[in-house]
């Protein structure tokens, strides 16, 4: 079955590779253009146009898929179907209609909840115990199409959104070659969305690694989790940058001012908190500006003065 790809970032790659492995002729690979990326604005390939590039297979990098130019030159590449997973830009309706099986998404949430942009990080920020993947057709609307797959995947107490991520492409590449010849074989039925249960996650910018400690524990906890590994969480200490790597809330009854860093008691997990908006929050890793990553015990002994500051 010829099979046209449309995916952008690393999380595309697995299903990608999984398509070409099971024999399936992929007949182009359509990502983002290169961009401009790190200090010397050197142009930069998406992971999915590297791994396809790799494969040996025809990469298309439309600026947009509504220029008519690109319509007829998808349907010139006449795909029987279409996967996307993570392409990062909605497709219009003259799209969806090329391929006679349809267009399949691959998306990191078990919808309709967590539709959007950032579905992983918004399980995080939720304080979800599970997630999972869902393989579905796209129609017109933002992850709104009938469900054809689903598989439930639970979060651990420290996945961030990168580790979350990584894991649920391979299980998307796995569900979707399960899928596939299901659904081309009508032995699966799309079932429609219960859209009384849709959520939405938002896009997520630099601004929210920011740290604001009048947050409770808990809260940041699963921000400083779900914004790994960007846009990365961080707070001002002395007039520099410390970058917040990873923390764990605390189960202690401390009077401690939010952003006040204190010494903690023997028996707890780590030896350094800072108090928030309810709760103290435990510093397990972090990493001050121009410096490498450290514990944050081994921080305090190079940082006398850290303790009783208050960070900002």
């Amino acid at each position: 079955m010829r099979i046209a790809f449309m995916g952008t970032p690393e999380f595309a790659v697995p299903s990608l590779r999984a398509l070409v492995e099971e024999g399936y002729e992929v007949v182009a690979v359509c990502t983002q253009p290169d961009r401009k990326a790190g200090r010397g604005q050197r142009l930069v390939s998406s992971p999915v146009k590297q791994a396809a590039l790799s494969l040996g297979l025809q990469v298309i990098q439309p600026e947009s898929l509504r220029d008519p130019v690109e319509i007829q030159r998808l349907r010139d590449i006449g795909p029987e179907m279409v996967v996307v997973a993570a392409y990062g830009k909605l497709l219009p309706p003259e799209v969806l209609a090329i391929p006679r099986f349809g267009c399949l998404n691959v998306h990191p949430s078990l919808l309709p909840r967590h539709r959007g942009p950032s579905p992983v990080a918004a399980a995080i920020l939720s304080g979800d115990a599970v997630t999972g993947v869902t393989i579905m057709l796209l129609d017109e609307g933002v992850d709104s199409g009938p469900i054809l797959n689903q598989r439930e995947v639970p979060i651990l107490e420290d996945d961030t959104t990168g580790s979350l991520i990584s894991r649920l492409a391979n299980i998307g590449a796995q569900l979707l070659i399960e899928t596939v010849p299901l659904w081309v074989e009508g032995k699966i039925a799309a079932k429609a969305q219960d859209e009384s249960q849709a959520t939405y996650s938002r896009a997520i910018d630099k601004d929210d690694g920011r740290i604001n400690w009048q947050l409770s524990a808990t809260e940041l906890w699963r921000r400083v989790r779900a914004f790994e590994p960007w846009p990365g969480s961080y707070t001002w200490w002395g007039g520099k940058r410390l970058k917040v790597c990873k923390v764990v809330p605390l189960d202690v009854e401390l009077h401690v001012e939010p952003g006040e860093v204190v010494a903690l008691p023997a028996g707890l997990p780590v030896k350094v908190g800072v108090g928030t908006g309810k709760g103290v929050l435990g510093l397990v890793t972090v990493q001050l500006e121009g410096k490498r990553q450290m514990s944050a015990d081994e921080f305090i002994h190079g940082h006398r003065t850290f303790i009783g500051s208050k960070l900002l």
